[in-house]
């Protein structure tokens, strides 16, 4: 995603790197464990992302109806396919074919990733909190006890969360670890 960066002006909290960013699928039917209950953003979080953060990868994610996406640096590419070959069959596509790629060819036939110039900085910062992946199976929510009407309503009114999605009738919620607690 190149964009100009001189249209803001340089601060201390934010560093953009001039990183050109790959947009990978993610198809949930690979070779995961079959005993493995999670799904949706959690199944994303706990075997893609947790491992790529473990290497100290950047992850983007996008979670849509039909598929779910990763972004990632074109650097880290070679990083990405080592890490989650282990635990994925990996393609890419080459004149409309999927072809799998190997951990032998450092380059997996990528164009090999340009060298970064020094970051722009910009106003930007994030809270100092943890968030955590939650997802609800339907044939659960009859078991969750439900909150007596009075008892916390302030604490219902500040609920919180960062992200929702309902996919395939499971309900993946991401939010604050404080929030998580209440």
């Amino acid at each position: 995603f190149p964009f100009p960066l001189a249209e803001l002006p340089p601060s201390e909290f934010m560093q953009v790197a001039d990183s050109t960013w790959l947009v990978l699928s993610v198809v949930s039917n690979g070779r995961a464990a079959s005993g493995s209950q999670a799904t949706g953003v959690t199944k994303i979080a706990r075997s893609v992302i947790a491992p790529l953060a473990e290497h100290h990868v950047s992850v983007l994610m996008l979670s849509t109806y039909q598929t779910d996406f990763i972004l990632v640096r074109e650097r880290d590419l070679p990083v990405v396919i080592h890490t989650l070959a282990g635990e994925f069959d990996i393609y890419r596509e080459e004149s409309g074919e999927c072809v799998p790629v190997t951990c032998d060819d450092v380059s997996n036939g990528f164009l090999k990733p340009k060298p970064a110039t020094s970051p722009t900085l910009h106003p930007v910062q994030s809270p100092q909190t943890r968030f955590c992946v939650l997802t609800v199976a339907p044939d659960t929510l009859p078991a969750l006890p439900p909150r007596e009407a009075g008892a916390c309503s302030q604490d219902l009114d500040s609920i919180t969360f960062f992200a929702f999605s309902l996919i395939e009738g499971y309900i993946s919620i991401v939010m604050d670890a404080e929030t998580q607690k209440r």
